[in-house]
């Protein structure tokens, strides 16, 4: 047993192996995830595309970091019908711009192709309604001068005004009639091409990022800070042993020489040590009672040979 208190752990030793074992358990936690995926309609597949290097601004210490890149991968068939559907799209896109040229230059637009579409539309709707509101702003006249209400008075002005607002409301709508139906015209090729790609979408490859369980992290500082803990209060646990054990010998001191050869003992265990001088706990052959005290070939100084051979030790001069 020592005779001074363990050190502690230094904090930056601590903190090393506590962000070393989470980077690593990270790092796996990771690669854990990253799991190649095969499918009827592709696959996905994880490459290290390079590292990047991580700096523990307390210790120091630097850390390598892997970087993934994931790649997902049509199949040849998905990859042919994504080809094919490209090829439809810029076709069609071409189609649509012949058929929006083609609308312009036939209805004479000079502007917008739905401008000039529903500038023609509005003119045919015209040509319908310009004779019927003539008619009956006609009768109209007719009627109030029938009744007595001549041009100007109130009931007249009345009268035409509420005709105005009929036959305005009828050119209004005959107007928007005309841009919702040029709308559509002009949308049509559009309209065609989401028709005819409707259902040939690439499938995807249906492929699912992981989310295994993670990997626990192990406490590395908790077990340093418990090891260090528990060494030291053992040494606690002995100085007050060593402490009790040390008053005794002084008991044993005073009882001056007594036996202490190795091969008169049994149970020998070294429990300590007593400024330099290793001390044991042991019993006597033949008797069940502990003892406690040195063993004579490990204090020369304070040795007695006996006639018999065995050793025996001066307790007097064991710590003189």
């Amino acid at each position: 047993m020592g005779k001074s208190a363990p050190a502690p752990p230094d904090p930056k030793d601590t903190a090393s192996a506590q962000t070393g074992t989470n980077v690593g358990t990270s790092i796996a936690n990771n690669m854990m995830g990253l799991i190649d995926q095969n499918t009827p309609y592709g696959s996905l597949d994880y490459e290290q595309s390079g590292t990047y290097t991580y700096k523990d601004p307390y210790t120091g210490k630097s850390y390598d970091i892997p970087q993934f890149t994931a790649n997902t991968t049509l199949s040849p068939e998905e990859a042919a019908r994504l080809e094919t559907i490209q090829g439809a799209q810029g076709n069609l896109a071409s189609l649509a711009a012949d058929r929006a040229s083609f609308l312009k230059d036939y209805l004479g637009g000079t502007g917008d192709q739905t401008d000039s579409l529903s500038g023609k539309l509005f003119d045919i709707g015209r040509q319908r309604l310009d004779p019927m509101f003539g008619e009956r702003r006609s009768a109209l006249e007719t009627r109030l001068a029938n009744q007595g209400i001549t041009m100007g008075s109130d009931a007249w002005n009345t009268a035409m005004r509420q005709f105005g607002e009929q036959e305005n409301d009828a050119y209004n709508q005959l107007l928007l009639q005309g841009r919702g139906q040029a709308a559509s015209e002009v949308n049509m090729p559009i309209n065609q091409i989401t028709a005819l790609l409707s259902g040939s979408q690439v499938a995807s490859p249906g492929v699912n990022v992981q989310s295994p369980q993670g990997m626990p992290y192990t406490d590395v500082a908790g077990l340093i800070n418990e090891n260090y803990n528990q060494r030291l209060g053992q040494w606690q646990q002995n100085q007050g042993l060593m402490g009790g054990l040390f008053s005794g010998l002084g008991g044993i001191a005073s009882a001056g020489i007594m036996a202490s050869d190795r091969r008169l003992k049994a149970d020998a265990r070294r429990i300590g040590a007593y400024r330099g001088v290793p001390v044991w706990s042991y019993r006597y052959l033949g008797t069940a009672a502990p003892q406690v005290g040195v063993m004579a070939d490990e204090v020369p100084h304070a040795a007695i040979v006996s006639r018999d051979g065995f050793a025996m030790v001066d307790y007097g001069k064991v710590w003189a």
